[in-house]
């Protein structure tokens, strides 16, 4: 069958099926009221989600543009050598199935990615068209995240950059050994072009609407001394590119990193000012704050490195965006006279508003935990991405560089990966605190903040009506939110375990690393093998669900179940 002769849905089927390896499981980050002869909005607290036939979080119409593929990466089911139906969209057809699936109520949004078709130019040309034809033509004022194809023309990248809400480019894999095995097609200097665009179309937006150049974070990272986003913890930072940072995080792997970590343990005990001024600003310590720095000036003063430097030479030259700056592949498309204009005052003319994110494939490569979570932390610091996905590897091409076929995903090692990057982003964790060349994997049978805590038990127990908010947030079962309304609540009264339990404190975690009123509750022994045993014993049945998800399938009137 030829590809005219494929139906738009068949073509549907195809596409949306083979999207769903790619991750999308995010709130927009992004706001936009919805306007008078425009379809849809977009709010930053997140949009529509579902889910899809393997439970994963499956946000927005979520189609791939096409599956007919190029390039032969082992691990990819559209690669070139397997045998399977290929389909291709038309910009057209993308535009109609948003549109139509929007005003049945289907969808609030769109996650469009894609395979290579005839080559990087040519795929992120028809996609540009699709985004341009469903903002301009069709008014289409909703949620768009697009994937940007490592080697496309750089102006392609810059034009639809202002045409959609976030922008991502798959790592695919965190080392650079990884990615001469198994996707010898893929360049290092293609993947690290279009994330490092991105970063200075969004630095330059942000500077010439007079905010700092990097992403607001949680308000509750101001109070955290060992957070990777203070500017201490960044200002080591150098300029490198993506694979430089894989070398970078597989040499910590292997060098002795016990003299930094005993540092940080110890500077989480430091008092911070969160005891003097958490009262109101704690209650949206999980909200995106909003710089205050008015000038340009005063903004670049806060970048760190020669990154200031950089963004003073963009917002003097915002008109080269879109021209194909940096010597990239010339392009056939000419950019609308708008989409050189950054300074915000055109409504839905901004840069990535939502900012960037990446994805790596977890279990494909043999990597460790902590080359994956120093990576992490880097790419964080040094680009500022938004959210770094992972995603466990579904063996389906057999292959000997790969897992054999029936492998189970490794979904709990996963589960903990997101676990741990939580930490770093929320909780003032490093990567070199979590893990370490000794010890460079977590144990899966318990989270990583349990992790840690059984290997620092010269710490515990602390008291809850005397510690810090930052050693708060170390203890296991206690969260962001909890530890704010223990700062506050203790104010008035000194607090027992009934109260801290009735503020979110998951006590079947915390009660062995705690103390109220001088006393612990149960007589409980500071083992690492004991409470090991205990917590695991704890997380036994989520475990087992994590590692055995359970599938639906939504019934249809023209499904024989045999139910009678």
């Amino acid at each position: 069958m030829t590809e005219t002769e494929i139906s738009l849905e068949r073509k549907l089927k195809i596409l949306a099926d083979a999207a769903k390896y790619d991750i999308a499981c995010t709130s927009s980050g992004s706001s936009r009221r919805g306007k008078k002869g425009h379809l849809g909005n977009t709010v930053s607290a997140g949009i529509c989600h579902t889910f899809s036939s393997d439970g994963r979080c499956v946000s927005l119409l979520k189609i791939l543009f096409s599956n007919d593929c190029v390039f032969d990466c082992k691990y990819c089911p559209s690669r070139a050598a397997n045998e399977k139906e290929r389909a291709t969209f038309t910009p057209e057809e993308i535009c109609r199935l948003v549109v139509e699936f929007y005003r049945r109520n289907y969808i609030e949004g769109l996650f469009l990615s894609s395979a290579v078709v005839k080559s990087p130019a040519y795929t992120m040309e028809r996609m540009y068209e699709a985004i341009y034809m469903l903002r301009n033509k069709y008014h289409f004022n909703g949620y768009i995240h697009v994937k940007a194809i490592p080697g496309a023309p750089d102006d392609i990248i810059y034009a639809l950059g202002f045409l959609v809400d976030r922008m991502s480019v798959n790592l695919e894999l965190p080392t650079a050994e990884g990615l001469k095995r198994l996707a010898p097609n893929k360049k290092p200097k293609n993947l690290i072009r279009p994330i490092q665009q991105i970063q200075r179309g969004i630095q330059t937006q942000r500077v010439a609407l007079g905010k700092d150049s990097r992403m607001e974070r949680a308000k509750g990272n101001q109070y955290l001394s060992n957070s990777i986003f203070n500017e201490k913890n960044t200002s080591f930072v150098e300029d490198k590119s993506v694979f430089s940072i894989m070398e970078d995080a597989q040499k910590s792997v292997k060098k002795n990193d016990n003299v930094n970590r005993r540092q940080n343990d110890a500077a989480f005990f430091k008092e911070t000012r969160l005891e003097r001024d958490i009262g109101s600003n704690i209650d949206t310590e999980n909200s995106m704050s909003v710089a205050t720095n008015s000038s340009i000036e005063n903004s670049l003063n806060s970048n760190i490195g020669r990154r200031g430097r950089e963004n003073a030479a963009m917002s003097d030259n915002t008109s080269q965006m879109g021209n194909g700056m940096s010597g990239g592949v010339e392009s056939k498309i000419t950019l609308p006279s708008h989409f050189l204009q950054i300074t915000g005052k055109r409504e839905g003319a901004q840069f990535v508003p939502a900012g960037q994110s990446t994805q790596m494939i977890i279990g494909a490569s043999g990597e460790s935990d902590f080359h994956l979570l120093s990576l992490t932390q880097r790419l964080y610091q040094q680009y500022d991405l938004k959210r770094v996905f992972y995603s466990a590897y579904v063996p389906l091409n057999d292959d000997p560089e790969l897992p054999a076929i029936g492998t189970a995903p490794p979904l709990l090692r996963e589960h903990r990966l997101y676990q741990a990057d939580w930490l770093l982003r929320y909780y003032g964790f490093q990567a070199d605190e979590l893990l370490s060349s000794d010890r460079p994997n977590f144990n899966t049978f318990i989270d990583p903040k349990c992790d840690w805590a059984l290997r620092h038990l010269e710490y515990f127990p602390i008291e809850i009506n005397q510690a810090s908010y930052e050693q708060l947030l170390r203890v296991p079962g206690i969260g962001n939110k909890s530890a704010g309304r223990i700062v506050r609540a203790r104010r008035q009264a000194a607090l027992d375990f009934e109260d801290i339990k009735k503020m979110g404190v998951v006590l079947k975690r915390a009660v062995y690393f705690i103390t109220c009123r001088g006393k612990m509750k149960y007589h409980t022994p500071i083992e690492e093998d004991f409470i090991t045993r205990q917590l695991i014993g704890t997380n036994q049945k989520d475990n087992w669900k994590i590692e055995h998800p359970t599938t639906y399938r939504q019934l249809s009137l023209f499904d024989d179940f045999n139910l009678t």
